[in-house]
């Protein structure tokens, strides 16, 4: 493929079953999704099934400088724009466009930590020591849990 000036190196199809990312793997690439059907699994766990187009792929990996953290997998052929993340992330659009998704990200996840929370009381000692370890590894990140008036972690 050649590299254009904006970072944007073309794009890839991968076929139903591919792998499009591998966690513990780097490709210092950002995958943004053109078409298809890719779920997203960590330790083995489907996590999420993604068609959004416009979904970004590899942005944990390249802002935080490490390996990817889950596996992307095409349950479809699906079509990616590839990008050489280090280049892209210098524009602050695109700084902007996967700040907006990560932040999306953290808040769903929160809104379905309260609903697990207020729904789930058995065993509640374990789902507590699961919440307190996350409420530690959010907030040494500078980012809280919201509370949403039930009180998670007493």
């Amino acid at each position: 493929m050649r590299s254009r000036p904006d970072g944007i190196f073309g794009k890839d199809i991968y076929q139903a079953g591919e792998t499009v990312l591998a966690a513990g793997h780097t490709t210092g690439q950002l995958l943004i999704l053109r078409k298809g059907l890719v779920a997203v699994a960590k330790e083995g766990v489907e996590i999420a099934r993604v068609t959004d187009p416009g979904a970004v792929f590899g942005e944990i990996s390249a802002l935080l400088d490490q390996p990817h953290s889950a596996d992307v997998r095409a349950l479809t052929s699906s079509q990616f724009h590839v990008a050489d993340a280090a280049a892209l992330l210098q524009d602050p659009a695109v700084l902007l466009y996967v700040a907006a998704i990560l932040a999306r990200r953290l808040d769903g996840a929160n809104q379905t930590l309260v609903e697990l929370m207020v729904q789930v009381d058995y065993p509640r000692k374990m789902i507590e020591k699961t919440a307190k370890k996350m409420k530690g590894l959010l907030g040494a990140s500078g980012v809280h849990l919201p509370y949403a008036g039930y009180n998670l972690f007493n």
